[in-house]
């Protein structure tokens, strides 16, 4: 390992300072290591130096100048490309903190966020662990034990099927009792994988066996269960905060029902479709389980909402969710300083008013082909420009020459606008996607925009299952304005060509060359590529 460029300035702020000259049971910290790559690492580096706390940074060796690494006051390489050789390396991560004095480890979201064994390695060695306890971390990242939990809080949950699914009899009568259609799920891990939809008794034994062998090899367990699958259904999700002291409080609830295979497109808050009624009830019941498992720091509760209203527990995230802009936009609280508070042992404050300060939309922008199975992309940033517009806001892991490695998750940054009413966001998200230029790899920028002008999406008529229903024929716009055909050409001599393919796709096509597939126009010094590495979708 070695460290970059930056500097070794401790900064007390005032607060933390009077806590040490009082009885005050908060437990200051002056420095905070990020263990984490990309935007949520610059906005938790972001909101570490609003504390007053020295940020600290960690990076592979592609992502040696990469913006995070950047934005840190210092930043230790930790290793090569691959994560498990960096970012997933607790040895390296740990001797990183050591290294540079960090007191405090922030994990973000994806990586080791939820890894309890990794909490409990920062606290043996002496370091505030900035995340719910590992115990915590460990109940509910077993969906199995979480809905054990969950039942126990009073918590509403799906009818389902938790015992010994390699006993074929008590399978077969137990998923005849749930009813068709149901959820075969891994009780490990997430990102849709482990997971298979059954709609007759014919399909559940091949169901059964394929979600486990995929869950064993994402996750180390081939544990799955069964539940019912509600359709349609929206997926809500309420934000919660708890202190040390047994203080739970919820922020209200997101949208996320714009899903590509389980993976989140679109958030938002609040709900079209939730009210005040049923929102005391959902975050009653979140607030019941966090005190029930003995919640420390930001959290959220996952459901499903059925059509006649029901609501139904699906998983807790024990980390800061990707979408958490949102609520903080109508909420004008900063999550990421609530969980400094948590971590450090203060008393959070209680008098919060859920979705005050009008909607919240987010569309997370990535570099994938929309156009040839949402293919990663991989290649230099030639040029970006970001919106500047009133009420949005960018949270961004990229800058102008980054070189975008081929061993992570795609997300490049969320795009958030913040209006008086849904309509207000939803038109400022695609003025602001308009405005944004990303010179170099393909994106799904007009994706999204699709997605957006969508008629059921305006109107929020939506469910789990409106990207399969509304967008499984969108095609991109293959009539290139003259001016992004000059920007591609000009962009093809700053740099080699991208003469190489991609590898095959699904279908056994393979993707045309940068020049050639200006519908999705793109142009890059370095062939785009499909492996994702070994990066953890967050």
């Amino acid at each position: 390992m070695d460290a970059l460029s930056g500097h070794l300035l401790p900064r007390l702020f005032v607060a933390r300072l009077e806590a040490l000259l009082t009885d005050s049971p908060f437990r200051p910290f002056a420095s905070v290591l990020v263990a984490n790559r990309g935007e949520i690492a610059v906005r938790v580096l972001h909101a570490a130096r609003e504390a007053g706390l020295r940020s600290i940074a960690v990076a592979s060796e592609p992502d040696r100048f990469a913006l995070h690494a950047m934005s840190a006051d210092i930043a230790v390489v930790l290793g090569e490309g691959p994560a498990s050789e960096s970012y997933l390396d607790m040895d390296r991560v740990l001797a990183a903190a050591r290294d540079t004095g960090a007191e405090a480890i922030h994990p973000g979201y994806g990586f080791l966020a939820e890894s309890a064994e990794f909490a409990r390695r920062v606290a043996a060695e002496g370091l505030v662990w900035i995340g719910p306890p590992p115990d915590v971390i460990e109940a509910l990242g077993d969906k199995v034990r979480a809905k054990v939990l969950a039942r126990a809080a009073g918590v509403p949950v799906c009818p389902g099927f938790e015992g010994d699914v390699s006993d074929a009899a008590a399978v077969q009568a137990a998923a005849a009792e749930i009813g068709f259609p149901l959820l075969v799920k891994a009780a490990a891990g997430g990102g849709g994988r482990g997971m298979r939809i059954v709609r007759e008794a014919s399909e559940l034994t091949e169901a059964l066996e394929s979600a486990a062998r995929e869950a064993e090899g994402a996750f180390g367990s081939g544990h799955v269960f069964l539940e019912k699958f509600v359709e349609p259904a929206r997926h809500i999700e309420i934000q919660i905060i708890a202190d040390s002291h047994g203080n739970v409080v919820h922020l209200g609830e997101r949208e996320c029902s714009v899903q590509r295979r389980y993976q989140k497109i679109v958030e938002e808050s609040p709900s079209a479709v939730v009210d005040d009624a049923l929102r005391a009830k959902m975050g009653a019941a979140a607030v019941s389980l966090a005190k029930e498992s003995g919640y420390v720091g930001a959290g959220t509760v996952e459901f499903l909402l059925a059509p006649d209203g029901a609501f139904y527990f699906l998983e807790v995230n024990t980390r800061l969710q990707v979408e958490h802009p949102v609520t903080e936009l109508v909420t004008a609280l900063d999550l990421v300083d609530l969980q400094f508070r948590a971590a450090a042992g203060e008393r959070l404050p209680l008098d919060v008013t859920p979705n005050a300060r009008g909607h919240a939309i987010e569309v997370r922008i990535c570099a994938e082909d929309p156009a040839f199975h949402f293919a990663p992309q991989a290649g230099r940033i030639l040029h970006l420009h970001l919106p500047s517009r009133p009420g949005v806001r960018i949270d961004c892991g990229i800058r102008d020459g980054y070189e975008i490695p081929t061993h992570y998750d795609s997300l490049l940054m969320k795009l958030i606008a913040h209006g008086a009413d849904r309509e207000e966001a939803r038109v400022r998200v695609l003025h602001a996607l308009d405005e944004l230029v990303i010179l170099g790899p393909r994106t799904n920028v007009e994706y999204l925009r699709a997605i957006l002008e969508h008629p059921s999406f305006v109107t929020a008529d939506l469910s789990t299952s409106f990207i399969d229903e509304h967008m499984a024929d969108w095609k991109p716009d293959t009539d290139v304005p003259p001016a992004v055909l000059l920007a591609a050409a000009a962009g093809e001599f700053l740099g080699p060509r991208a003469t190489a393919a991609i590898p095959d796709g699904p279908d056994g096509v393979r993707a045309p060359t940068a020049w050639h597939a200006l519908g999705a126009w793109r142009s890059s010094d370095a062939p785009s590529g499909r492996d994702a590495g070994e990066g953890m979708a967050p």
